[in-house]
C-alpha cells in the first residue's frame, strides 16, 4: 500500500500549518495527536497514519487513551517508548493545566473551586477513586490526598482511614471527592450511607466534612446542594 508522507501533502492541509492558521480548536483529534507524535518511524509509517492507528486500537475514545500506559502506547505500531513517553507527557500537561491554581494553598470557596482542583486528574480514571482534599480553618488547601482505589464500600473507606491524614495534617474541615467511572455522577445509594456515616463521625470528631463531590465524564454531583448530607 502506497502511504502518503506528510510532507507530500498540500500546506494547507499539514495538521502543523493548520493549527497555526486555524488554532489548535478547530483541529481532529488525528490532527491534534499527529503533532504531539511529532514523525513518522522512519519505515515508510507517517505520523497521521500512526495517529489514526493510535485512535483505532483505543476505539476512538479519548478516556482510554489518556489512561493508556507507556507499555499499552507502545503496542501500536509506530509508537516506541520516546512516542509514547511523549503523548503521556502531553496528557499530563493538559491535567496539570486544568487544574492550576497560582497560590500553593488556595481559599477554596465553593464546590467549583473544589472541582476545578481534582477534576481534570479523577475524570479519565477507569477505577473508582477516592480522595480527601484537607482544608485549614480558613478554607485554604492543606493539600488533597488518596484515600481508597476501588469500588466504593465500607470496607475500602473506613471512617478511620477517611480521617486519619485530616488527624495528621491538622485540617479543621475536609472534602471529600470520588469519582463514577461509568462517566455518571448520580449519587448512588451506597454513596449516600457512607457519606451520612461519615458525617456522623466527623461531628463526633469535630472535623467538619463540607461536600461530597462525585466526579463523572459528564460533570459532577454535590451531595450538599442534593441535601443528601
Amino acid at each position: 500500500m502506497n502511504i502518503l508522507n506528510v510532507k507530500d501533502l498540500p500546506r494547507s492541509e499539514r495538521p502543523r500549518e493548520r493549527l497555526a492558521r486555524l488554532g489548535a480548536d478547530n483541529l481532529s483529534d488525528r490532527e491534534l495527536l499527529a503533532i504531539v507524535i511529532s514523525s513518522g518511524n522512519g519505515g515508510g509509517y507517517n505520523v497521521v497514519q500512526i495517529a489514526n492507528d493510535l485512535l483505532d486500537a483505543f476505539h476512538n475514545d479519548l478516556r482510554d487513551l489518556v489512561c493508556a500506559s507507556i507499555e499499552e502506547l507502545s503496542r501500536v505500531k509506530g509508537i516506541g517508548f520516546v512516542k509514547a513517553c511523549q503523548i503521556k507527557a502531553s496528557f499530563e500537561v493538559m491535567k496539570r493545566a486544568a487544574s492550576y491554581c497560582e497560590e500553593e494553598h488556595p481559599v477554596i470557596e465553593s464546590t467549583d473551586d473544589a472541582v476545578r482542583l481534582v477534576f481534570p486528574h479523577m475524570i479519565y480514571l477507569k477505577q473508582e477513586q477516592f480522595k480527601v482534599i484537607l482544608l485549614d480553618s480558613k478554607n485554604r488547601l492543606i493539600r488533597h490526598e488518596t484515600i481508597s482505589l476501588g469500588s466504593l464500600d465500607a470496607a475500602l473507606v473506613h471512617p478511620r482511614e477517611v480521617f486519619r491524614p485530616a488527624f495528621a495534617a491538622a485540617a479543621a474541615s475536609i472534602i471529600l471527592v470520588h469519582n463514577h467511572p461509568s462517566g455518571d455522577p448520580e449519587p448512588s445509594e451506597q454513596d449516600v450511607q457512607l457519606t451520612r456515616q461519615l458525617c456522623m463521625c466527623g461531628e463526633l470528631l469535630g472535623i467538619e466534612i463540607i461536600d461530597h463531590i462525585i466526579v463523572g465524564a459528564s460533570g459532577y454531583a454535590s451531595m450538599k446542594h442534593r441535601n443528601l448530607m
